[in-house]
């Protein structure tokens, strides 16, 4: 038995138990009441800590402050897109995403490329790019420092060739060492549901073109990658989330005012909270959420269409 549009849908059996077909029941007053009640726990917490702050933000986004609460329309959303801090956080976010982001997609389709092949110690390799996932962030970011400070194994080893050290972490270079860090933490992940897409992809079709003479070049641009689409803008939307929430590891790393370069959105919100100007923190939310809500629906439209386009 199951529902569907508050139907009751129950099987007809005969007297061996065998179904022999389904008929539709209107649920009852009594199963309404007992499904709203399981789900009223669900409802009220998305209801206190999601649906209920996001209008606060959106208040606290149109007020000029606490103590007279008037309304000032579109002001502090001006104000902050005016903001010199907000704009090279937004735009350090940006580059460090045009970065890191299709590098992550790329690698993590190399790699799973590779460990589809029939080659010696594959599930020891599997292992070894899953480990990242299991170790604490302040662990990596430990590990981090010991190789990139400025008296780390790295400069080190600079050193001991006839070279400079660079203090990493204070140095343009300050962003290519979190993109290696990012991508460090989410191949793996990204590794596996590759595979599992190239599992899934029928093969019939790939013995087919393997008869027509299609080599393995044609059968990955041809048909693999046709297959593996949607996989592919899942794994582009994770990461570009993920690239968002790269604060943690910047933080451990270079405080509340890294160098210019690491200097990303989550560091101007942060700081705004600790100085209690929650009009600029509300107003930088909203102007956050929605660009990656445009970015992430045109994604989505994007995918639809080609998906549907392999479909056919």
């Amino acid at each position: 038995m199951f529902k569907k549009n508050k139907e009751v849908i129950e099987p007809v059996k005969d007297s061996e138990g065998n179904v022999l077909k389904y008929h539709k029941k209107k649920a009852t007053f009594k199963e309404k009441i007992v499904s709203s009640l399981f789900l009223s726990p669900s409802v009220i917490g998305v209801l206190i800590f999601f649906i209920l702050p996001f209008f606060v933000v959106i208040y606290y986004a149109h007020i000029d402050n606490l103590m007279s609460k008037e309304f000032v329309g579109m002001t502090n959303f001006t104000n902050v897109m005016q903001n010199e801090a907000f704009k090279l956080a937004a735009k350090n976010t940006a580059l460090f995403s045009l970065k890191a982001v299709p590098l992550a997609i790329i690698l993590s389709l190399v790699m799973a490329l590779i460990l589809e092949k029939n080659i010696p110690c594959r599930s020891m390799f599997r292992t070894f790019f899953l480990s990242p996932l299991m170790v604490p962030v302040a662990s990596v970011v430990l590990i981090w420092q010991v190789i990139f400070d400025n008296h780390g194994v790295l400069n080190q080893a600079i050193t001991l060739f006839g070279g400079h050290s660079i203090d990493w972490f204070k140095s343009d270079y300050g962003q290519i060492v979190v993109i290696i860090l990012f991508l460090w933490k989410n191949l793996g992940y990204n590794m596996i549901l590759f595979m599992a897409a190239f599992a899934a992809i029928p093969t019939d079709v790939l013995e087919v073109s393997k008869l027509d003479g299609a080599s393995e070049w044609k059968q990955f641009f041809y048909i693999k990658l046709r297959f593996i689409t949607p996989t592919i803008f899942f794994v582009g939307i994770m990461s570009l989330i993920n690239s968002f929430k790269v604060f943690r590891e910047v933080y451990l790393l270079a405080g509340d005012y890294p160098v210019t370069s690491l200097y990303m959105l989550q560091h101007f919100m942060n700081n705004t909270f600790k100085s209690l100007d929650y009009q600029k923190l509300s107003s930088a939310a909203i102007i956050m959420a929605i660009v990656m809500t445009i970015i992430i629906g045109g994604l989505f439209l994007f995918e639809n269409k080609v998906g549907k386009d392999v479909e056919g």
